[in-house]
């Protein structure tokens, strides 16, 4: 009896062993370092993220199909490779002095860290229902490790705990939407699906729907949804702020990359059926997210809230469908990730040792005590609120153009009009930190040139994105047409 090896191409996976090389290399330096010294992990895991992207780099163009059809190299798996590579070396930039100055500066988190982004490299990547939810599982349950990373606070294991149970229940429905498929379709391959759904004479197949539906349950507790959203705001407030930025962007582009394979693409002939759904859920979230954020007085709570309504502007764009509609849900991904980084980068850098400044009136004053890092969070705010000439207008412009263009104008109008109410709690912020006497000293703690130089990367990107966005739009227009 022979037996035959699948041919493997393991030059289409390059960046990922890359990232796996150097999370073993992190592992193993932090054998031989005394505790409290992470940074030869910090820099390991930055040298690894580096060497993955110009990977990325050099495999743009390429296209594969490898591991029995389960993985496939091109050009959208390549652009999410990097996006989610940026935000992973933005987060350990800040997260060198944040480390120290909270102690909890352990070396496995920069090995959690590069686990978690591998498996959003995988999800972005996956043609089969099945390796998409290992990528899932596996950046889900370091996201659950990193969550309660900061084992002396009872808020930040609270929040471990919460993003665990609700994440395991979620992990219930995702599964039991690919048994259902498989159970219809024969097959967990995408392209398989495809091809079932094409071969009927209706794409009407009950179990087809229910499965499809208890995927959209799955996906939308990882991207933030109403109602789906219950752990957002816990989980965000304990987790440390270094980890609540990358968890609020990388946790949903790998929620989008996923979905745009698999509902727009492999299940596109239920498009009549579950678009009506998903069309309700992103009004509620677009209105609830931002009306619950107005009344927040934790910043972290209020960038949650602001993170649950930022997914429902993504959602306009995919419910909008059509070449220009996945344009615009992957471009305000992409400046997306640069505004809110940013952001909790700011967080971080004010966020004080047990006694966290982490209320919005605790930033009185800092736009005049800190021009610079007062200049910067009006940079992201303003990105955030969509207002000009920065990129989170140029995203919004583009999201709701789609929806105009798919008749989808009532969505339209109701994203706009959201828009408008969200820029009263961003300005909230601008207005506490320039418009009000200083209350004594407001110091920032995590004084670290990694730090700002995550800052005065994510402020440049933002305008320049927002002055010149064919920087970028190019890229996200071949990705999208290699998707497509």
């Amino acid at each position: 009896m022979s037996i035959t090896l699948p041919s493997i191409n393991l030059i289409a996976v390059a960046p990922l062993i890359v990232l796996v090389i150097f999370a073993f290399l992190a592992l193993l330096s932090d054998l031989f370092v005394l505790r409290g010294k992470t940074a030869l992990g910090g820099h390991l895991s930055l040298l690894g993220v580096i060497a993955a992207s110009l990977f990325s780099f050099i495999l743009w163009g390429i296209e594969d199909l490898t591991f029995q059809r389960m993985i496939i190299l091109d050009r959208f798996s390549i652009f999410f490779n990097l996006l989610f590579l940026l935000s992973a070396a933005l987060t350990i930039l800040i997260s060198y002095n944040y480390l120290k100055d909270q102690e909890m500066d352990y070396g496995e988190y920069y090995v959690l860290l590069l686990i978690a982004t591998l498996g959003m490299m995988i999800m972005s990547a996956g043609t089969d229902l099945i390796t998409i939810f290992l990528g899932l599982e596996l950046m889900s349950i370091s996201f659950y490790i990193l969550a309660g990373f900061r084992r002396t606070r009872a808020r930040s294991l609270e929040a471990a705990l919460k993003y665990f149970l609700l994440g395991a229940f979620a992990t219930g429905f995702l599964l039991y939407g690919i048994a259902l498929i498989y159970g219809a379709s024969g097959t967990t391959n995408l392209q398989g699906i495809v091809e079932f759904l094409k071969a009927q004479e209706s794409p009407v197949n009950p179990v087809m729907l229910i499965g499809c539906g208890l995927l959209i349950v799955g996906f939308g507790f990882k991207v933030a949804v109403i109602p789906f959203h219950q752990w957002t705001p816990d989980v965000y407030e304990g987790a440390p702020t270094p980890i609540t930025a990358f968890m609020s962007v990388g946790v949903k582009a790998a929620g989008f990359a996923a979905l745009l394979r698999v509902l727009l693409i492999a299940l596109g002939d239920l498009e009549p059926n579950w678009s009506g759904i998903l069309w309700v859920i992103a009004v509620i979230t677009m209105i609830v997210g931002n009306i619950v954020a107005i009344a927040q007085d934790n910043i972290k709570r209020m960038l949650a809230y602001s993170s649950i309504a930022q997914t429902a502007y993504v959602l306009v764009g995919f419910i909008s469908g059509g070449e220009l509609g996945m344009i615009s849900v992957v471009f305000y991904l992409a400046i997306y990730t640069l505004m809110n980084i940013g952001a909790f980068s700011v967080v971080t850098m004010l966020e004080k040792k047990g006694e966290e400044n982490l209320l919005i009136p605790g930033y009185v004053g800092v736009g005049f005590k800190h021009p610079l890092l007062g200049l910067a969070m009006a940079v992201f705010m303003f990105s955030l609120a969509g207002i000009p000439p920065t990129a989170g207008f140029i995203g919004k412009f583009y999201i709701f153009s789609a929806a105009v263009k798919s008749d989808y104008i009532g969505l339209a109008v109701i994203g706009v009009l959201c828009s408008v109410i969200s820029a009263y709690y961003y300005l909230r912020v601008l207005v506490v930190m320039y418009m009000r006497e200083p209350e004594g000293e407001v110091t920032p703690r995590n004084r670290s040139a990694a730090a700002s130089l995550s800052i005065t990367i994510t402020a440049i990107g933002v305008l320049v994105l927002g002055i010149i966005p064919s920087s970028i739009l190019e890229l996200v227009r071949q990705a999208v047409r290699a998707l497509i």
